[in-house]
Parts: structure tokens; C-alpha cells; sequence
């Protein structure tokens, strides 16, 4: 198989790019589930967020977002001190707010699948790149959620964060014309 050349050769990697990267994602808790890890991987790489993944989902009670946006000071603190997680105190205390902003879209009657997918009219983007020096890091779409997103409370949502998001949710298809997972994932839509 000839897949997207960023994954490489860690099992890892390659079975979450053969099983999950660019799938249109059609599940509440996971896309909050991502909105959290893509916040914590700004500066790291993806590989690095993978490994610590089963930590998230323990110490954040497996991306409930009910539960997140309940977390006190001490209950963020504590995780702080767990080296399951990436230990940087912005982006776990970013992690209950954004569910506290999820919270509010919910008060406004939607979700958070629908608020990313009505950007797109519930469709995803299928690109057609031939090489990964053709994938940007964002776009213009991402730039106005990001936008949008600061606006209601979100945190680590600038554009190349949210493009990224995109990306991983299947949103957008970035897989190259080249991958088999190009046309799975295109028939997925």
C-alpha cells in the first residue's frame, strides 16, 4: 500500500491513518475528543499526542464533556502532575474551556458535529493532492472557523489547529490521490 508518506512507519501512525485520518467523522464525544488533542498537539508532533491518547481518555473521563467543563482548578492541577498527558497548563485548562463553549453551542441547540459540519453543508472537501508539499496548513475555511470558534469561548483553534482538526475528522480529504484511503475515505462521504 501506498499511503500518505507523513505516517510512515510507526504501527501507530499507520494504523491511525489507515483506520481514522480523514474519515468523516460522525461522533459527538470523538469530535470534541479531537478538538482537545489537535489543541494539545500544537507544538508537538502528532505521533507525540497519539502515545499519550489512552491518557487523555482516562484522565479526562474519556472526553465527556459534561464532566470537563465540571473539572475545578484542583481537578486540572492534579492532571498537571500526570505525565500520561502533555503537562502544560494552557492546554489543560484550554481543554475545559472549550467544553465549556461546547456547553454553550449546546444552549444554542446544536452540537458540535453540526457547528464544524454546517460550514460545510455537511459534506466533505475532496482534494486531489499529488505530492505533501501541495497540502497547506490552513486555509481560508479554517482562518473563519477559527474566527468564529475565539468568538464563542474556544481556545487553541487558530487556523492551522482547526485545519488539522479538519483533516483528522475527515472534513477535508488530504490524503493523497495516491493512498487507497483517498477513495475509501471519498466514498465514505
Amino acid at each position: 500500500m501506498q499511503r500518505c508518506d507523513w505516517c510512515g512507519d510507526d504501527p501507530l501512525y499507520v494504523s491511525y491513518h489507515d483506520s481514522e485520518w480523514g474519515t468523516p467523522l460522525k461522533d459527538e464525544q470523538l469530535m470534541f475528543e479531537f478538538l482537545i488533542l489537535e489543541g494539545a498537539q500544537a507544538g508537538l508532533s502528532w505521533i507525540t499526542i497519539l502515545r499519550k491518547r489512552e491518557g487523555y481518555r482516562q484522565l479526562f473521563d474519556n472526553f465527556d464533556v459534561h464532566k470537563v467543563a465540571r473539572y475545578s482548578d484542583k481537578d486540572l492541577d492534579q492532571k498537571l502532575l500526570d505525565a500520561r498527558i502533555i503537562r502544560n497548563k494552557l492546554k489543560v485548562y484550554g481543554a475545559r474551556k472549550n467544553a465549556v463553549a461546547t456547553l454553550k453551542l449546546y444552549e444554542e441547540g446544536t452540537t458540535l458535529l453540526d457547528y464544524f459540519w454546517n460550514f460545510l453543508d455537511g459534506k466533505p472537501l475532496q482534494n486531489s493532492w499529488r505530492s505533501m508539499a501541495e497540502v497547506p496548513a490552513f486555509t481560508p475555511l479554517s482562518e473563519t472557523i477559527s474566527k468564529d470558534m475565539k468568538k464563542r469561548g474556544f481556545t487553541f483553534v487558530g487556523p492551522t489547529i482547526v485545519y488539522a482538526h479538519m483533516q483528522a475528522t475527515g472534513m477535508v480529504n488530504d490524503h493523497l490521490i495516491s493512498c487507497p484511503r483517498h477513495r475509501e475515505c471519498a466514498e465514505l462521504a
